[in-house]
C-alpha cells in the first residue's frame, strides 16, 4: 500500500459532460456550487471517434471537441482560474495537440496564466498495416481487421494524466483514454496511489465510472423516472473522493435530479459486462461486493471495490467506413414510455 501523502483529505470532482454535445448548463452550475478541486469532461463515445476522424479528414487542424472551447470551458476560464479548479477532459478526440494549442491561444487572448498539457500516444492510424498483418481481429466476434479505417485508438490509462498534473498542468486534455481515467488520474496525483495499489485503483475507477456519464447517476436515465424532480434543472454529479478509495456521490444544492441507492446502482452497472471483472488499462476491477449507503438526501456513500493486476494488453476502438450512414433519433423506452416522452420535451 502506498504511503498516504495526499494534498487534501477529500478531493471534490464535478462530472460536467457525458458526451461532446452535452448541456451548457452543467459547468456554471458546478462552479456555482463551489469548493471543487476538479472539473472532468467525458467527450468520447465510440461513435464519437468516427465523427472526429471524419472531421480531421476534411480539415487536418480539426478532430477535437470544439464545444470545449466555445461552450463548456472557454467561456468560464476566468472563473475556473479564480477558483483554482483543475480541468481534465478527453476532448482532444483524434487531435489532442490541436486542442491544446487552441486552448493555449484562448487562454492568452483572455489574459490568463494557466498551464495546459495534452496526452497522446493512443492514435494507432499510422500502425494499421502492422496491426492488420499481425492478425488482430474483433475481440467479441472474431471479425477480421476492417478496411477503410477512419480512427484507431487504444484506451490509455490514468497515469499519464496524473503525470501531467504532477508536472504542474492546470488543464489536461487527452485523446482516447478509458472513460473513468479522467477521474482516476486526479486521484492518483492527489493521493499518490501507485500502479500496485490495485484496490485503490479499482475504487478510483469506480468513482470515475459513476461520474463520467454526467447526469445519468443523478437520475437522468433512471428506471423510476417519476421519482426524479425538475428535469429542466438537472443537477450534475459531484464526487467527494477519499484517500482510502471511498466516495460520496452528491450534486449541487437546489438543483433537480436525484441521487439515491437506485440511481447510483444503475450507473454502477451501466456498460459493465461482468461486475466481478471490469477490465480497464490500469486494473481489473471487482465491483461485486460494492456497498451503497444513503447518508442523507442526495448523498450516497460508495465503498468496497477491489482490484487485481491489469492485463498486458490495451483495448482498441476502430471505426471504419462500410458505406452506411446512420440517422439518430431520441428513443424513449421502458415502462410508461409515452408519459415519459411527454415529460421530456416539457423539460427541454
Amino acid at each position: 500500500m502506498a504511503e498516504n501523502t495526499a494534498h487534501k483529505e477529500i478531493v471534490r470532482i464535478g462530472g460536467a459532460t457525458a458526451s461532446f454535445s452535452d448541456t451548457a448548463l452543467s459547468v456554471p452550475q458546478l462552479l456555482e456550487a463551489g469548493n471543487l478541486d476538479y472539473l472532468v469532461f467525458d467527450y468520447l463515445a465510440e461513435g464519437s471517434m468516427g465523427i472526429f476522424g471524419r472531421m480531421q479528414a476534411a480539415d487536418p487542424a480539426a478532430g477535437f471537441g470544439t464545444d470545449f472551447l466555445t461552450v463548456h470551458v472557454g467561456p468560464h476560464l476566468h472563473e475556473i482560474a479564480a477558483q483554482g479548479v483543475k480541468v481534465v477532459a478527453n476532448a482532444g478526440g483524434v487531435n489532442p495537440s490541436g486542442l491544446a494549442a487552441a486552448l493555449e491561444a484562448l487562454i492568452a487572448e483572455q489574459g490568463l496564466s494557466l498551464t495546459v498539457a495534452h496526452v497522446e500516444g493512443d492514435d494507432l492510424r499510422d500502425r494499421i498495416a502492422e496491426l492488420r498483418a499481425a492478425g488482430h481481429c474483433d475481440m467479441f466476434d472474431g471479425a477480421p481487421f476492417p478496411e477503410r479505417v477512419i480512427s484507431a485508438n487504444a484506451y490509455l490509462g490514468a497515469f499519464p494524466i496524473a503525470a501531467a498534473l504532477a508536472a504542474g498542468a492546470d488543464i489536461v486534455v487527452t485523446g482516447r483514454v478509458v472513460d473513468s481515467a479522467v477521474v482516476l488520474g486526479p486521484l492518483i496525483h492527489e493521493f499518490q496511489w501507485t500502479p500496485n495499489d490495485h484496490d485503490l485503483l479499482a475504487a478510483g475507477t469506480l468513482a470515475g465510472h459513476l461520474l463520467e456519464c454526467g447526469a445519468q447517476v443523478t437520475g437522468g436515465t433512471f428506471t423510476d423516472w417519476r421519482e426524479v424532480p425538475d428535469w429542466a434543472n438537472m443537477g450534475y454529479p459531484i464526487g467527494e473522493c477519499h484517500a482510502d478509495g471511498t466516495l460520496v456521490i452528491t450534486k449541487p444544492k437546489g438543483t433537480g435530479g436525484l441521487v439515491s441507492i437506485g440511481t447510483v446502482a444503475e450507473q454502477l452497472l451501466y456498460e459493465v459486462d461482468d461486475p466481478s471483472d471490469y477490465i480497464v488499462a490500469d486494473v481489473r476491477c471487482d465491483f461485486s461486493e460494492v456497498r451503497l449507503e444513503l447518508l442523507a438526501s442526495d448523498r450516497v456513500r460508495v465503498s468496497g471495490a477491489r482490484g487485481r493486476p491489469p492485463t498486458d494488453r490495451y483495448k482498441v476502438c476502430i471505426t471504419f467506413d462500410q458505406g452506411w450512414r446512420g440517422i439518430a433519433y431520441q428513443p424513449i423506452i421502458g415502462e410508461d414510455a409515452r408519459e415519459k416522452a411527454e415529460r421530456q420535451p416539457e423539460a427541454l
